[in-house]
């Protein structure tokens, strides 16, 4: 691998040096996706023909927007239920914008509760506060998602 230094000299980077470059890219990614540190890296081993043989990652914490697979659970539901991709996409911003589809999502400023963010919503079960924020929709907008996101764009809720 070719790189050129500050005084524009060609130089070719070693063996070593490549491995140290792509070790400090690999944590650096690792760093942005997972929310490490160095203290988290237990050992990096490399063998010397250059191939990273493995890293050893401990006491990982996941971050508060860690990735949460049953999002797309309820993602699939809302999408069955509403059975127009149009629709489908207006409410999956909705529903991001208002709770980041956290069913345990809780507004500061009023009672709002849920992944549709209703007021006084005392259900826990996510797939029903689902069918309530579709059943809202659909008395509010006429089932028309789209007219509830452009709404919330225009006065900040739906």
């Amino acid at each position: 691998m070719w790189a050129v230094n500050a005084t524009h000299r060609v130089r070719y980077l070693t063996t070593q040096s490549y491995i140290s470059l792509y070790l400090k890219q690999s944590f650096t990614y690792l760093n942005s996706k997972l929310n490490i540190n160095k203290k988290t890296v237990n050992a990096f081993q490399v063998l010397k023909n250059g191939i990273v043989m493995s890293i050893i990652l401990t006491a990982i914490t996941p971050t508060a927007n860690a990735y949460d697979p049953s999002i797309e659970a309820y993602k699939l539901y809302t999408h069955m239920k509403l059975g127009n991709d149009k629709q489908y996409r207006c409410v999956v911003t909705l529903w991001r914008l208002e709770s980041n589809w956290n069913y345990k999502a809780r507004n500061k400023h009023s009672s709002a509760r849920g992944i549709p963010q209703l007021l006084k919503m005392t259900e826990t079960n996510p797939y029903k506060q689902i069918d309530l924020g579709l059943k809202y929709l659909n008395h509010r907008y006429k089932g028309d998602g789209c007219k509830a996101l452009a709404y919330h764009y225009k006065h900040g809720s739906y």
